[in-house]
């Protein structure tokens, strides 16, 4: 008699599938937002580093020529009409500190195109080649403007292309006063029947309402040194991380805009929200007249979108959105402006990471600063030369000269 051996053969039932398959499924559940917290802590670190360099930057330029790179440079023509106007062949000393900085971060290719006169990107139209340093910043047929400059750009900020030139993530730091902050004296405002003293230079370090009001670590048109930061280049705060703007009426990088006298008087730095253009159902968004009524009249309508107003769209431009901070409000609270934008506003540091923003302290360490630290009364009135600063801890860290004492954690 002949026995037959038989052998069963293992393997998985349904039952024991899908367990495995759902337990795949938690790990990996599990593992993405790590994956994903580990990819934005390296973005982060990135976006630090980068603000280490252009901190080491500002230092070398200081050591070449003694001075810090002017915010509020370029070309201009005191004797023209209308010399404030930006045209094709000056800009009005329009340029940010960033573009003197260009050499020191490697970009000397770059900056020799525009120290240069050259047809780089066209001619302007009947003009001949642009002049040195570029004509208008606020044009888009100049192809250096509308270079991206990875060491400008924080790899966690996802802003790319139209209807920006080359994007920033990073602004001088333009103190806490809410007035006056990109006054165009001694470029003059008028015509020549009107003009300003002939002593009244580009050197002069502007009007004495400008003096009165520039309180930060740069101010516009002046070539300020090291030993004007009496407060100790430790504890003041020489640039700002910002996020840039995506067009999506985002409070952070939209500016909105409310009459000089509410801003001046009546709300202070909260003044856009004291007007009720922030939307309700999304306390980080304006208004867009979905969920509540956009801002109309005079002095309170909302721009359209536009590479002058909106954040970081412009690397080259010393308008306050486009490269500048200030401490007026605490980090990632909302852009409110002054309606003829001349006059300053809340310009506040912003950033797509999470509960804060780098800055960039006058020493070159880099901070990161959280959305709740100590700023003092947001109400308060227009703070002036030699007042201390009413933002608390993060006003005083703004500031260069008013003697506060500051103890970061």
């Amino acid at each position: 008699m002949v026995k037959i051996l038989s052998r069963r053969l293992s393997g998985f039932t349904l039952v024991e599938l899908l367990v495995v398959i759902a337990i795949i499924g938690v790990m990996v559940g599990l593992l993405l937002p790590a994956v994903q917290a580990a990819r934005e802590a390296a973005r982060r670190m990135s976006c630090g580093n980068n603000f280490k360099q252009i901190g080491l930057a500002i230092h070398n330029y200081h050591a070449a020529f003694n001075k810090l790179p002017r915010h509020g440079s370029g070309t201009w023509n005191d004797s023209a009409p209308n010399a404030w106007q930006r045209t094709n062949t000056h800009n009005a000393g329009a340029l940010s500190a960033l573009v003197g900085l260009l050499p020191a971060i490697e970009q000397q290719a770059l900056w020799e195109q525009i120290s240069n006169p050259n047809n780089v990107g066209g001619i302007w139209p009947a003009m001949g080649p642009h002049p040195t340093l570029g004509g208008n910043p606020n044009r888009n047929l100049y192809r250096p403007w509308m270079t991206e400059i990875a060491g400008f750009r924080c790899p966690s900020d996802p802003g790319t292309g139209p209807p920006a030139a080359g994007r920033t993530n990073y602004g001088v730091c333009l103190g806490d006063s809410f007035d006056g902050t990109i006054f165009t004296l001694p470029i003059q405002w008028q015509p020549p029947s009107a003009t300003v003293p002939s002593s009244f230079t580009i050197t002069t370090g502007g009007s004495s309402s400008q003096r009165t009001y520039a309180r930060g670590f740069f101010w516009h048109r002046v070539s300020g040194q090291f030993r004007d930061i009496l407060d100790g280049l430790s504890n003041t705060i020489a640039m700002g991380e910002m996020s840039t703007d995506l067009g999506d009426m985002d409070s952070r990088t939209k500016v909105n805009r409310v009459l000089e006298i509410n801003m001046a008087i009546a709300g202070g730095v909260n003044s856009c929200r004291a007007a009720g253009h922030v939307d309700p159902q999304r306390p980080t968004f304006w208004c867009n007249g979905t969920n509540c009524p956009q801002p109309t009249g005079p002095g309170g309508t909302l721009p359209a979108s536009s590479t002058q107003d909106d954040r970081g769209m412009m690397w080259m431009f010393a308008h306050t959105g486009n490269t500048g901070v200030m401490t007026n409000l605490s980090p990632n609270k909302e852009l409110c402006v002054d309606r003829w934008y001349e006059g300053g506003g809340a310009f506040t540091v912003s950033s797509r990471h999470q509960g804060g923003a780098h800055v960039l302290m006058g020493d070159g360490a880099v901070t990161f600063i959280t959305d709740s630290i100590e700023a003092g009364n947001s109400n308060a009135p227009r703070v002036i030369a030699g007042q201390q600063s009413p933002y608390g801890l993060w006003g005083a860290l703004g500031t260069r000269g008013n003697k506060e004492i500051v103890s970061l954690p």
